[in-house]
């Protein structure tokens, strides 16, 4: 048996010191927070999308960074392991749209309960208000933890699942980063990741709110396709949100620190710039009499009309049986192609998870310990590993916790 310390009582942290437990060995878990799982209570929107049902290509194609470093520990604890895992603890799982798993309860009370549940079974000592402040190495192994107050914290092994940046008020203030880089690993540079994105138009914030479902939206760097994708986004005071620009931002955020890029919106990808012109003709010559203002309105969501209207550089006042042929075209063209600016991510406070981290080339990848520090081990979002929403990156945490937990040597 050996005395493990895990430090944070987030998602990562609970399932290492579980699986660490259930091994035969002495926990104890540090949290600073009052309670556990303070970040995992509100993720999936409170519902918590526990991991993807997909296959194991899906699942490696959708972590961003560093998906070689997971190939252990994916296989070692499969997303399908972890639906039996809280299975067992009484969390029933179902699977909705996109393959992602939710408790059937849609309540991520639910799995922090049952975890905490497991966690007591197991003997876990639980520290709550506990803030981890410093570790120490000795002779190239872990010696102690120093916490707030001077008291000090010995063990055999420490497991630091401190998490990332994102959510502040959840206690995730990069703390184990700082532990990394005193320990002598690389911690890569960090950035919001998993953000809405803000935009320079001011149209956008007068659409707050409006959701627009099965849209395609590319993102380009001058001629540069970055990023294409077909599903929903969402219109926030600031710019642009939802699944799609959410997933997005995992791949342009890095260009936007430095630069602007073009948002392109399809509103009618399924139909081509002949089709739909067709389409236009149609709703033109069923109101030829009418205004142009009031006579696209099948078109587009009433919010957006008003905004597409404008763009069109149309007069609205205009009869639809005097609009040209160049600008019924340079409508159409609109309406495939609505633009827009993008000008940044929004901050952690938004940002799902942290991009970068503990360098992964500086941890064994089936063990999740350093490669400098004997003992010290690192799990879940304080690794330089992110991936797209979908549950892909609780699957890492859940992952990486285990192979921490299951790879704690016996003294």
């Amino acid at each position: 048996m050996s005395e493990v310390l895990v430090v944070g009582g987030g998602a990562a942290g609970m399932f290492a010191a579980i699986t660490a437990a259930r091994n035969g060995h002495k926990v104890c878990l540090a949290e600073k927070n009052e309670k556990l799982g303070k970040k995992l209570f509100i993720t999936g929107k409170g519902r918590c999308n526990i991991t993807n049902a997909c296959g194991m290509e899906t699942l490696f194609a959708s972590v961003v960074s560093n998906p070689r470093f997971l190939y252990s520990s994916f296989y070692g604890l499969t997303n399908e392991d972890v639906i039996s895992f809280f299975e067992e603890l009484g969390v029933r799982t179902k699977v909705e749209r996109g393959d992602r798993v939710f408790p059937a309860s849609d309540r991520s009370s639910d799995v922090i309960r049952a975890m905490e549940r497991e966690l007591k079974r197991q003997e876990v000592r639980i520290r709550l208000h506990t803030k981890v402040t410093g570790i120490s190495v000795s002779n190239g192994r872990f010696a102690q933890a120093e916490l707030e107050g001077g008291e000090c914290l010995r063990a055999d092994a420490c497991i630091v699942a401190t998490g990332g940046l994102s959510y502040p008020s959840t206690g995730s203030t990069g703390d184990g980063y700082r532990f990394a880089a005193e320990c002598g690993h690389t911690v890569t540079p960090c950035m919001p990741s998993l953000a809405p994105i803000e935009t320079k138009e001011e149209w956008a914030g007068s659409l707050m709110g409006l959701s627009l479902k099965n849209v395609s939206v590319s993102i380009y760097q001058g001629k540069k396709r970055l990023y294409q994708e077909f599903g929903e986004m969402l219109f926030t005071h600031y710019g642009v949100s939802g699944p799609l620009i959410i997933s997005a931002s995992s791949y342009v955020g890095q260009k936007l620190k430095d630069q602007e890029l073009r948002l392109e919106i399809d509103l009618k990808p399924a139909l081509n710039e002949e089709q739909l012109d067709q389409r236009v003709r149609r709703d033109f010559d069923e109101n030829r009499n009418r205004q142009f203002k009031n006579a696209v309105g099948k078109l587009f969501p009433s919010k957006l009309l008003p905004i597409m209207v404008e763009l069109s550089g149309i007069d609205p006042e205009k009869k639809v049986n005097v609009i040209s042929k160049e600008e019924r075209l340079s409508f159409v063209h609109l309406i495939k192609h609505l633009t827009l600016t993008l000008t940044g991510l929004r901050d952690y406070n938004e940002a799902i998870i942290t991009r970068g981290g503990v360098k992964t080339k500086e941890v064994d990848p089936q063990t999740m310990e350093s490669k400098y520090v004997k003992g010290l081990f690192f799990a879940g979002e304080v690794l330089d590993l992110d991936a797209l929403t979908g549950g892909f990156n609780l699957q890492i945490a859940w992952s990486t916790g285990y192979a921490a937990g299951n790879h704690i040597p016996f003294s």
